[in-house]
């Protein structure tokens, strides 16, 4: 790939559209589960399932996520779904579908900013729909949600010292201690990282090593137990390594951050596949910009890798990339980070970049799929080179060819692509319990 991929950009040519519009499939609402997700039954061989974003606000990206894992999980046995969430907040959803007793928590779940990512109608829609399909499976059957995340450190303390205080109160002491210099930060992580970064405040880095190496070498003890609860313990102590390191890195640049927070989230879907064993299948719902291969767009061309690109090296053709594209409409987004939430309208898009090809193309809603990279589109999409949009929690529509749009070549980005031409922001729910939900649904305080 150029190093200077602006300079070598080809503009979206007639006959690319051309064959954009002959290969895609026109797909049904999502709203038509069963019809939606059967076109994605192609994809049932894959051992990874990444279903992509374009924004982190858009309701018809979820509910098309969740169509594709429910005909996923029904009909090619798939047993895992992996999110873009925090490890600790995640759990709580995975107890609620697997049916497990609700655990003691420090605070309310999915608080962080931004707060609809994930506390919203559409994730709760499946989330009462996979409890409901879990019920009728044995305990060991039952498909697990899990988050692959990184900013959940304070959660995560807490979670290992619950965990040991139970199970060895002797090792949860010698825990408290290895965590003393890193507690006092765990609201703030990122002045951690400031102090010792920047004011030469000594780090914690040894200390939290040493805590995930003494869960380790206890594991065949703590596993006889509940082999759960220790895995669960583990990963909240690798989460806690990793934010250590990060809110350090972020510092030294953004580059060595993102490397460091995809990395994680990569080795957390590669332990949880693992851990539940052979046949282990997983869905994993992200944003487009780390579930598409990084090596093929300019994140990748300066350095960044991601989930995506790792998947590829580790499963080759058992991990299928799919991104998700749209033209306009709205999307639940901040102006800021940490600012309110705001239903935004989405800017139609560029004549320079593949969601403009996408709507020339004619289409509503359809699939467009090249995974074997055979056949005419897939040579004329590797023959392009151009914009790519990505929305994040914040927008600036103001600025948007510069915050919000990247080079990319679609054909090694992507083995698939899911397309809206007109979409609209996710429902976020308040705190209140819905009427009749059990006191174990995961969204309420």
């Amino acid at each position: 790939m150029p190093t200077n991929a602006t300079a070598h950009r080809r503009d979206i040519t007639p006959e690319l559209v051309a064959a954009l519009a002959r290969h895609a499939e026109p797909l049904p609402s999502p709203e038509d589960d069963e019809a939606f997700g059967a076109f994605f039954d192609r994809f049932g061989d894959a051992r990874v399932v990444l279903l992509g974003e374009a924004t982190h606000g858009t309701s018809e990206f979820y509910r098309a996520r969740a169509a594709i894992t429910r005909r996923l999980i029904e009909r090619h046995g798939f047993t895992i779904v992996a999110v873009e969430a925090d490890w600790p907040d995640a759990a709580r959803i995975d107890d609620y579908v697997r049916h497990h007793a609700a655990r003691p928590w420090r605070g309310p779940a999915f608080t962080r900013f931004p707060t609809w990512m994930w506390r919203n109608a559409e994730v709760a829609g499946f989330a009462d729909w996979l409890r409901g399909h879990n019920e009728a499976h044995a305990a060991a059957e039952r498909v697990s949600f899990h988050g692959l995340d990184i900013y959940s450190l304070g959660e995560s303390i807490h979670a290992v010292l619950t965990y040991l205080d139970r199970v060895n109160p002797e090792t949860a002491a010698a825990a408290r201690r290895r965590y003393a210099r890193l507690t006092p930060w765990q609201d703030q992580p990122a002045a951690y990282g400031r102090e010792v970064v920047v004011h030469g405040r000594d780090g914690c880095e040894d200390a939290v090593v040493a805590q995930l190496r003494d869960l380790l070498v206890h594991r065949l003890e703590y596993m006889r137990n509940d082999g759960e609860a220790w895995f669960d313990a583990v990963q909240n102590a690798r989460v806690v390594r990793a934010a250590e390191s990060y809110y350090r890195v972020m510092y030294q640049g953004s580059t060595e951050s993102w490397n460091l927070r995809d990395r994680h989230m990569f080795s957390t879907l590669q332990a949880v596949l693992a851990h539940r064993g052979d046949g282990a299948k997983a869905v994993v719902w992200a944003h487009n910009s780390h579930v598409g291969n990084a090596a093929a767009t300019a994140m990748g061309w300066e350095g960044q890798f991601n989930i995506g690109e790792l998947c590829r090296m580790a499963h080759g053709d058992e991990a299928v990339l799919i991104g998700f594209g749209t033209d306009t409409g709205t999307v639940a987004a901040a102006s800021d980070w940490d600012a309110p939430m705001e239903v935004k309208t989405v800017r139609p898009a560029r004549p320079d970049s593949y969601e403009h090809a996408f709507l020339r193309a004619g289409h509503d809603r359809s699939l467009t799929e090249w995974r074997n990279r055979k056949g005419p589109l897939a040579r004329m999409l590797q023959a392009s080179l151009a914009r790519e949009r990505a929305i994040g929690v914040v927008y600036r529509p103001e600025t948007e060819l510069q915050s919000h749009y990247f080079e990319a070549s679609l054909a090694e980005q992507f083995d698939a692509w899911v397309w809206f031409s007109r979409t609209g922001a996710v429902t976020p729910l308040g705190e209140e319990r819905p009427h009749g939900a059990p006191e174990t649904w995961p969204f309420g305080l």
